[in-house]
């Protein structure tokens, strides 16, 4: 075994770090070509996002509104570009591999099948939220909380059971620490871990670029330390996800040609969480995804708040970035501001997932 210069990345010729930046630029290259013609295609089916008329305890959501009316119409769905992308250039690789060109495949039972499901099983689900958003129906132009929620809670379920009885993950790992033994308290952790994050980036996908600049932040981090931990395809399933996110962003940033809607968010968000939880790096996610993690906590917040103090609100408006937003900061502004917190706190995690 040889090491790179700073004796934590270990390389191994037929599987190097170079070669799975390789797919990743593929990924990137197949999604920025295919970007005009899926943008075509949505705007000629009128595939346009619908502007919400309530927030989620039921009131009017004026701030929202006041500073989103010009969104009214833009494209959504976008997620289909990025997994679209994900998915060909592994089973590309596959193909590839079958062939002799190269000397292994992305498409691997023990580290890329299950996040494959998550993100395709997601992605599904995103996409019928999406489509009731675009035609107007449910109570608040969208999936009802109750399908929505059931329907995370079994493939959440269904990716428990796999891991634990499957793959036989029973412990979590507490950097600087050591290992904790969780038994059957797995599952319900898994569940907890994978429902939190799909909810997390969806409720932060919410202002142009913010959640694709953050998510290819998180995926980069993880692609780090799932090589470092020798999980080589799981990596190289992660620098894919990027390099297909990198595309997606190019028209995302403001102003947004289209947004990856529920389709990228819950199903990104969803692979976020089990990527973490295959590195043995779940205590490790709040500071990789720390700006997903504030974002959630501030909806939160705002709800008890509203609950329990007869209305009353501790932000402007929820999640935070949309408080943020109404206090003039201009949207660019805040996008960059918790991208670079991201950034420092993604830092700072791989730090820990390195070392701990």
């Amino acid at each position: 075994m040889c090491y790179s210069v700073f004796m934590l990345i270990p390389l191994y010729p037929q599987l190097s770090f170079l070669s799975l930046l390789g797919y990743a630029f593929f990924a990137f290259v197949f999604g920025v070509s295919m970007t005009p013609w899926f943008l075509r295609f949505l705007k000629k089916n009128r595939l346009g996002k619908q502007l919400r008329v309530e927030t989620v305890d039921g009131r009017e959501a004026t701030i929202f509104r006041k500073y989103h009316k010009d969104k009214f119409g833009t494209p959504t769905m976008g997620g289909l570009l990025i997994w679209g992308s994900i998915l060909f250039t592994i089973v590309l690789s596959r193909v590839l591999s079958y062939a002799g060109v190269v000397d292994f495949s992305l498409l691997q039972r023990r580290e890329v099948y299950l996040p494959l499901f998550t993100l395709v099983s997601l992605g599904l689900l995103g996409l019928v939220d999406d489509y009731f958003n675009i035609m107007g129906m449910g109570k608040k132009k969208g999936l009802d909380v109750l399908p929505k929620i059931t329907t995370l809670l079994v493939i959440s379920l269904i990716g428990a059971y796999w891991f634990y009885v499957k793959l036989g993950y029973d412990q979590i790992h507490v950097p600087f620490w050591g290992d904790i033994e969780l038994g059957i308290w797995y599952i319900p952790t898994f569940m907890f871990i994978l429902v939190g994050t799909a909810n997390a980036v969806n409720v932060t996908d919410g202002l142009d670029g913010l959640a694709g600049g953050l998510l290819v932040l998180a995926f980069g981090s993880f692609s780090l330390l799932a090589y470092y931990n020798g999980m080589y395809v799981l990596a190289g399933f992660c620098v894919v996800t990027v390099g297909a996110i990198a595309a997606f962003l190019l028209n995302n940033v403001p102003t947004a040609l289209f947004f990856m809607g529920d389709t990228g968010s819950l199903a990104l968000g969803g692979t976020l969480g089990v990527i973490a939880l295959m590195t043995d790096t779940i205590l490790v996610l709040p500071f990789i995804g720390f700006v997903f993690m504030i974002e959630m906590l501030s909806v939160i917040i705002q709800l008890t708040s509203k609950k329990l103090r007869g209305g009353k609100k501790v932000f402007k408006a929820a999640p935070i970035h949309h408080h943020f937003e109404a206090l003039d900061w201009g949207e660019s502004k805040v996008t960059m501001r918790l991208w670079i917190t991201g950034s420092f706190f993604a830092f700072i995690g791989v730090l820990i997932g390195l070392f701990g």
